[in-house]
Protein backbone atom coordinates (compact mmCIF):
# COMPACT_ATOMS: atom_id res chain seq x y z
CA UNK A 1 0.00 0.00 0.00
CA UNK A 2 1.50 3.32 -1.10
CA UNK A 3 -0.16 6.68 -0.40
CA UNK A 4 0.87 10.08 -1.75
CA UNK A 5 -0.27 13.15 0.24
CA UNK A 6 0.07 16.41 -1.72
CA UNK A 7 -0.48 19.54 0.39
CA UNK A 8 -0.71 23.24 -0.35
CA UNK A 9 2.10 25.42 1.06
CA UNK A 10 1.49 26.85 4.51
CA UNK A 11 -0.83 25.30 7.07
CA UNK A 12 -1.88 22.29 4.93
CA UNK A 13 1.77 21.37 4.42
CA UNK A 14 2.46 21.61 8.14
CA UNK A 15 -0.59 19.48 8.87
CA UNK A 16 0.49 16.86 6.33
CA UNK A 17 3.95 16.57 7.83
CA UNK A 18 2.56 16.34 11.37
CA UNK A 19 0.24 13.40 10.54
CA UNK A 20 2.58 11.48 8.21
CA UNK A 21 4.02 9.09 10.82
CA UNK A 22 0.69 8.47 12.58
CA UNK A 23 -1.02 7.92 9.23
CA UNK A 24 1.56 5.33 8.24
CA UNK A 25 1.19 3.51 11.57
CA UNK A 26 -2.62 3.39 11.36
CA UNK A 27 -2.57 2.25 7.74
CA UNK A 28 -0.09 -0.45 8.72
CA UNK A 29 -2.70 -1.80 11.15
CA UNK A 30 -5.58 -1.51 8.68
CA UNK A 31 -3.82 -2.85 5.58
CA UNK A 32 -1.28 -5.55 5.12
CA UNK A 33 2.25 -4.18 5.49
CA UNK A 34 4.40 -2.79 4.10
CA UNK A 35 2.68 0.60 3.92
CA UNK A 36 4.42 3.75 2.71
CA UNK A 37 3.18 7.35 2.99
CA UNK A 38 4.83 10.08 0.90
CA UNK A 39 4.24 13.82 1.34
CA UNK A 40 4.74 16.58 -1.21
CA UNK A 41 4.26 20.34 -0.91
CA UNK A 42 2.75 21.67 -4.13
CA UNK A 43 0.16 24.29 -4.95
CA UNK A 44 -3.18 22.68 -5.78
CA UNK A 45 -4.49 24.59 -8.77
CA UNK A 46 -8.00 25.04 -10.09
CA UNK A 47 -9.11 25.62 -13.66
CA UNK A 48 -11.12 28.60 -15.01
CA UNK A 49 -14.37 26.81 -14.11
CA UNK A 50 -13.25 26.65 -10.44
CA UNK A 51 -12.87 22.87 -10.57
CA UNK A 52 -9.84 21.22 -9.01
CA UNK A 53 -7.11 20.31 -11.48
CA UNK A 54 -5.88 16.74 -10.99
CA UNK A 55 -3.25 16.83 -13.72
CA UNK A 56 -0.57 18.08 -11.34
CA UNK A 57 -1.43 15.29 -8.90
CA UNK A 58 -1.12 12.64 -11.61
CA UNK A 59 2.23 14.05 -12.73
CA UNK A 60 3.56 14.04 -9.16
CA UNK A 61 2.37 10.46 -8.67
CA UNK A 62 4.27 9.40 -11.79
CA UNK A 63 7.51 10.48 -10.09
CA UNK A 64 7.16 7.50 -7.73
CA UNK A 65 7.51 3.82 -8.57
CA UNK A 66 4.04 3.02 -7.27
CA UNK A 67 1.18 5.09 -5.84
CA UNK A 68 -2.11 3.37 -4.98
CA UNK A 69 -3.94 6.41 -3.58
CA UNK A 70 -3.30 10.14 -4.05
CA UNK A 71 -4.77 12.61 -1.57
CA UNK A 72 -4.78 16.40 -1.92
CA UNK A 73 -4.88 18.60 1.18
CA UNK A 74 -5.90 22.04 -0.03
CA UNK A 75 -6.29 25.50 1.46
CA UNK A 76 -9.44 26.10 -0.60
CA UNK A 77 -12.61 26.20 1.53
CA UNK A 78 -14.93 23.97 -0.49
CA UNK A 79 -18.69 24.27 -0.20
CA UNK A 80 -21.48 22.40 -2.03
CA UNK A 81 -25.20 21.83 -1.48
CA UNK A 82 -25.22 24.47 1.24
CA UNK A 83 -22.73 22.54 3.39
CA UNK A 84 -18.94 22.67 3.86
CA UNK A 85 -17.26 19.97 1.77
CA UNK A 86 -14.61 18.35 3.94
CA UNK A 87 -13.52 15.53 1.66
CA UNK A 88 -14.33 14.32 -1.82
CA UNK A 89 -13.05 11.07 -3.32
CA UNK A 90 -13.00 9.80 -6.90
CA UNK A 91 -12.66 5.98 -6.89
CA UNK A 92 -12.19 5.80 -10.64
CA UNK A 93 -9.03 7.94 -10.35
CA UNK A 94 -7.93 6.82 -6.84
CA UNK A 95 -7.79 10.49 -5.82
CA UNK A 96 -9.24 12.26 -2.79
CA UNK A 97 -9.42 15.96 -1.91
CA UNK A 98 -9.55 17.29 1.65
CA UNK A 99 -10.26 20.94 2.45
CA UNK A 100 -8.12 21.99 5.40
CA UNK A 101 -10.23 24.99 6.61
CA UNK A 102 -13.38 22.88 6.97
CA UNK A 103 -11.77 20.97 9.85
CA UNK A 104 -11.70 24.11 12.01
CA UNK A 105 -8.97 25.85 13.99
CA UNK A 106 -8.47 23.44 16.89
CA UNK A 107 -7.74 19.68 17.17
CA UNK A 108 -7.45 19.63 13.39
CA UNK A 109 -4.61 17.09 13.40
CA UNK A 110 -6.82 14.38 14.86
CA UNK A 111 -9.74 15.25 12.56
CA UNK A 112 -7.60 15.32 9.43
CA UNK A 113 -5.91 12.04 10.37
CA UNK A 114 -9.24 10.26 10.86
CA UNK A 115 -10.63 11.62 7.59
CA UNK A 116 -7.48 10.67 5.71
CA UNK A 117 -7.76 7.07 6.89
CA UNK A 118 -11.50 7.06 6.16
CA UNK A 119 -10.90 8.34 2.62
CA UNK A 120 -8.05 5.90 1.94
CA UNK A 121 -10.15 2.92 3.02
CA UNK A 122 -12.93 4.01 0.66
CA UNK A 123 -10.40 4.47 -2.15
CA UNK A 124 -8.45 1.31 -1.45
CA UNK A 125 -8.08 -0.83 -4.56
CA UNK A 126 -7.95 -4.05 -2.51
CA UNK A 127 -10.92 -6.37 -2.19
CA UNK A 128 -10.60 -6.98 1.55
CA UNK A 129 -13.60 -5.96 3.63
CA UNK A 130 -12.74 -3.01 5.88
CA UNK A 131 -15.14 -0.79 7.79
CA UNK A 132 -14.27 2.93 7.50
CA UNK A 133 -17.06 3.94 9.90
CA UNK A 134 -14.82 3.71 12.97
CA UNK A 135 -12.74 6.57 11.56
CA UNK A 136 -15.73 8.74 10.61
CA UNK A 137 -16.50 12.04 12.34
CA UNK A 138 -19.82 12.11 14.18
CA UNK A 139 -20.80 15.53 12.81
CA UNK A 140 -20.10 14.69 9.15
CA UNK A 141 -21.69 12.29 6.69
CA UNK A 142 -20.80 10.73 3.33
CA UNK A 143 -23.01 10.82 0.23
CA UNK A 144 -22.49 9.50 -3.29
CA UNK A 145 -23.09 11.26 -6.57
CA UNK A 146 -24.97 8.74 -8.77
CA UNK A 147 -23.81 10.45 -11.97
CA UNK A 148 -20.05 10.55 -11.34
CA UNK A 149 -19.68 7.85 -8.69
CA UNK A 150 -17.69 10.22 -6.45
CA UNK A 151 -18.22 10.39 -2.69
CA UNK A 152 -18.48 13.61 -0.68
CA UNK A 153 -18.07 14.16 3.06
CA UNK A 154 -20.15 17.15 4.19
CA UNK A 155 -20.10 18.77 7.60
CA UNK A 156 -23.35 19.74 9.30
CA UNK A 157 -24.69 23.14 8.29
CA UNK A 158 -25.10 24.69 11.75
CA UNK A 159 -21.54 24.23 13.04
CA UNK A 160 -19.79 23.56 9.74
CA UNK A 161 -19.89 27.17 8.52
CA UNK A 162 -18.39 28.77 11.67
CA UNK A 163 -15.84 25.94 11.90
CA UNK A 164 -14.75 26.67 8.32
CA UNK A 165 -14.41 30.40 9.00
CA UNK A 166 -12.25 29.79 12.08
CA UNK A 167 -10.17 27.32 10.09
CA UNK A 168 -9.57 29.99 7.44
CA UNK A 169 -8.59 32.51 10.12
CA UNK A 170 -6.17 29.97 11.59
CA UNK A 171 -4.61 29.50 8.15
CA UNK A 172 -4.18 33.26 7.78
CA UNK A 173 -1.86 33.38 10.84
CA UNK A 174 -3.16 36.81 12.02
CA UNK A 175 -0.56 36.98 14.81
CA UNK A 176 2.09 37.31 12.12
CA UNK A 177 0.45 40.46 10.76
CA UNK A 178 2.32 43.04 12.83
CA UNK A 179 5.69 42.64 11.04
CA UNK A 180 3.92 43.03 7.69
CA UNK A 181 2.39 46.32 8.88
CA UNK A 182 5.81 47.88 9.49
CA UNK A 183 4.88 51.34 8.20
CA UNK A 184 1.65 51.33 10.19
CA UNK A 185 3.48 50.23 13.32
CA UNK A 186 6.16 52.91 12.87
CA UNK A 187 3.56 55.68 12.43
CA UNK A 188 1.53 54.40 15.36
CA UNK A 189 4.57 54.18 17.65
CA UNK A 190 5.79 57.66 16.74
CA UNK A 191 2.37 59.22 17.31
CA UNK A 192 1.67 57.24 20.45
CA UNK A 193 5.01 58.34 21.93
CA UNK A 194 3.68 61.88 22.16
CA UNK A 195 1.49 60.68 25.00
CA UNK A 196 4.58 60.17 27.11
CA UNK A 197 5.66 63.81 26.90
CA UNK A 198 2.41 65.82 26.78
CA UNK A 199 0.70 66.66 30.06
CA UNK A 200 -2.67 67.07 28.39
CA UNK A 201 -2.70 63.36 27.47
CA UNK A 202 -1.97 62.48 31.10
CA UNK A 203 -4.79 64.66 32.36
CA UNK A 204 -7.25 63.46 29.73
CA UNK A 205 -6.54 59.78 30.42
CA UNK A 206 -6.99 60.40 34.14
CA UNK A 207 -10.32 62.16 33.56
CA UNK A 208 -11.78 59.47 31.31
CA UNK A 209 -13.59 56.49 32.84
CA UNK A 210 -12.43 52.95 32.20
CA UNK A 211 -15.43 52.04 29.96
CA UNK A 212 -14.85 55.15 27.88
CA UNK A 213 -11.16 54.36 27.49
CA UNK A 214 -12.05 50.84 26.38
CA UNK A 215 -14.54 52.23 23.86
CA UNK A 216 -11.93 54.61 22.47
CA UNK A 217 -9.52 51.72 22.01
CA UNK A 218 -12.12 49.57 20.24
CA UNK A 219 -13.09 52.49 18.03
CA UNK A 220 -9.46 53.09 17.05
CA UNK A 221 -8.94 49.41 16.18
CA UNK A 222 -12.17 49.32 14.20
CA UNK A 223 -11.20 52.45 12.27
CA UNK A 224 -7.83 51.03 11.27
CA UNK A 225 -9.36 47.68 10.32
CA UNK A 226 -11.96 49.39 8.13
CA UNK A 227 -9.25 51.52 6.52
CA UNK A 228 -7.28 48.43 5.61
CA UNK A 229 -10.35 46.52 4.49
CA UNK A 230 -11.51 49.03 1.91
CA UNK A 231 -8.35 51.02 1.30
CA UNK A 232 -6.37 47.90 0.33
CA UNK A 233 -9.21 46.13 -1.44
CA UNK A 234 -9.43 43.25 1.05
CA UNK A 235 -13.22 43.01 0.74
CA UNK A 236 -14.05 40.50 -1.95
CA UNK A 237 -17.03 40.61 -4.30
CA UNK A 238 -18.40 37.52 -6.06
CA UNK A 239 -18.08 37.42 -9.83
CA UNK A 240 -21.00 35.00 -10.05
CA UNK A 241 -23.97 34.26 -7.80
CA UNK A 242 -22.85 30.65 -7.38
CA UNK A 243 -19.67 31.85 -5.64
CA UNK A 244 -21.57 34.02 -3.16
CA UNK A 245 -21.40 31.53 -0.28
CA UNK A 246 -17.66 30.95 -0.64
CA UNK A 247 -16.97 34.69 -0.97
CA UNK A 248 -19.03 35.28 2.19
CA UNK A 249 -16.77 32.83 4.02
CA UNK A 250 -13.70 34.70 2.75
CA UNK A 251 -15.05 38.07 3.86
CA UNK A 252 -16.00 36.77 7.30
CA UNK A 253 -12.54 35.27 7.76
CA UNK A 254 -11.01 38.54 6.55
CA UNK A 255 -12.92 40.54 9.15
CA UNK A 256 -11.91 38.18 11.96
CA UNK A 257 -8.30 38.07 10.79
CA UNK A 258 -8.09 41.86 10.75
CA UNK A 259 -9.76 42.08 14.17
CA UNK A 260 -7.14 39.76 15.68
CA UNK A 261 -4.34 41.57 13.84
CA UNK A 262 -5.52 44.97 15.03
CA UNK A 263 -5.82 43.71 18.60
CA UNK A 264 -2.27 42.34 18.45
CA UNK A 265 -0.98 45.63 17.02
CA UNK A 266 -2.82 47.64 19.65
CA UNK A 267 -1.56 45.53 22.56
CA UNK A 268 1.99 45.82 21.22
CA UNK A 269 1.62 49.60 21.19
CA UNK A 270 0.21 49.63 24.72
CA UNK A 271 3.16 47.61 26.01
CA UNK A 272 5.74 49.76 24.19
CA UNK A 273 4.25 53.02 25.41
CA UNK A 274 3.76 51.66 28.92
CA UNK A 275 7.41 50.65 29.20
CA UNK A 276 8.49 54.02 27.76
CA UNK A 277 6.30 55.97 30.17
CA UNK A 278 7.58 54.00 33.17
CA UNK A 279 11.13 54.85 32.15
CA UNK A 280 10.62 58.53 31.25
CA UNK A 281 7.88 59.86 33.54
CA UNK A 282 8.87 60.39 37.16
CA UNK A 283 6.04 59.45 39.55
CA UNK A 284 6.51 62.62 41.65
CA UNK A 285 6.35 64.81 38.55
CA UNK A 286 3.14 63.07 37.40
CA UNK A 287 1.69 63.54 40.89
CA UNK A 288 2.30 67.30 40.60
CA UNK A 289 0.67 67.47 37.17
CA UNK A 290 -2.40 65.40 38.09
CA UNK A 291 -2.81 66.85 41.55
CA UNK A 292 -3.12 63.39 43.08
CA UNK A 293 -0.90 60.46 43.93
CA UNK A 294 0.31 58.78 40.72
CA UNK A 295 -0.17 55.01 40.44
CA UNK A 296 0.47 52.24 37.93
CA UNK A 297 -3.11 52.65 36.73
CA UNK A 298 -2.27 56.17 35.55
CA UNK A 299 0.64 54.85 33.49
CA UNK A 300 -1.63 52.17 31.99
CA UNK A 301 -4.33 54.74 31.13
CA UNK A 302 -1.76 56.94 29.42
CA UNK A 303 -0.47 54.00 27.41
CA UNK A 304 -3.99 52.94 26.42
CA UNK A 305 -5.10 56.40 25.26
CA UNK A 306 -1.81 57.08 23.48
CA UNK A 307 -2.06 53.73 21.71
CA UNK A 308 -5.53 54.67 20.48
CA UNK A 309 -4.16 57.93 19.10
CA UNK A 310 -1.25 56.07 17.52
CA UNK A 311 -3.52 53.43 15.97
CA UNK A 312 -5.46 56.08 14.07
CA UNK A 313 -2.18 57.47 12.75
CA UNK A 314 -1.09 53.91 11.95
CA UNK A 315 -4.03 53.58 9.56
CA UNK A 316 -2.53 56.39 7.50
CA UNK A 317 0.90 54.79 7.76
CA UNK A 318 -0.48 51.53 6.38
CA UNK A 319 -0.85 53.30 3.03
CA UNK A 320 2.89 52.84 2.60
CA UNK A 321 2.81 49.11 3.30
CA UNK A 322 2.78 46.72 0.37
CA UNK A 323 -0.72 45.85 -0.79
CA UNK A 324 0.51 42.39 -1.74
CA UNK A 325 1.78 41.74 1.79
CA UNK A 326 -1.46 43.02 3.28
CA UNK A 327 -3.55 40.77 1.07
CA UNK A 328 -1.46 37.83 2.21
CA UNK A 329 -2.67 38.53 5.74
CA UNK A 330 -6.16 37.50 4.76
CA UNK A 331 -6.70 35.88 1.38
CA UNK A 332 -3.26 35.58 -0.16
CA UNK A 333 -3.79 31.82 -0.33
CA UNK A 334 -7.04 32.36 -2.18
CA UNK A 335 -5.41 34.65 -4.71
CA UNK A 336 -2.69 32.11 -5.47
CA UNK A 337 -5.01 29.12 -5.60
CA UNK A 338 -7.91 30.73 -7.39
CA UNK A 339 -5.70 32.17 -10.13
CA UNK A 340 -5.28 29.81 -13.03
CA UNK A 341 -3.83 32.11 -15.65
CA UNK A 342 -4.47 31.65 -19.32
CA UNK A 343 -0.74 31.46 -19.92
CA UNK A 344 -0.48 28.57 -17.47
CA UNK A 345 -3.41 26.81 -19.10
CA UNK A 346 -1.92 27.32 -22.54
CA UNK A 347 1.46 26.02 -21.43
CA UNK A 348 -0.22 22.92 -20.07
CA UNK A 349 -2.06 22.38 -23.36
CA UNK A 350 1.15 22.89 -25.34
CA UNK A 351 2.94 20.45 -23.12
CA UNK A 352 0.28 17.85 -23.70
Amino acid sequence: MSVLLVADPGLPSRRAQSVQEDLQLILGEVFSPPVQVYTETRLVRIDPDNALDFRDAHEIAEEYDRVDVTLLLTEIPRHTHGKPLMSEIYPDQNIGVLSCPTFGAWTTKKRILRTLVDSIIRLSPTSEDRDPQRFSLRWASWSQDPDTGSWALHADTFFGGPRTVFGMVRANDPWRAVPKLSSALAAASATGAFGIFYHSIWQMSDALSTPRLLFIGVLAMTSMGAWLMWGKGLWDRPRHDRFMTVVLLYNMSTVLTLAISMLALYLCLVMLILVGSLIVIDPDFMTGVLGQEASFTNYLDIAWLSAAMGTVAGALGSSFDSSIDLRQLTHGQRERQRTYSESYAESREDGS
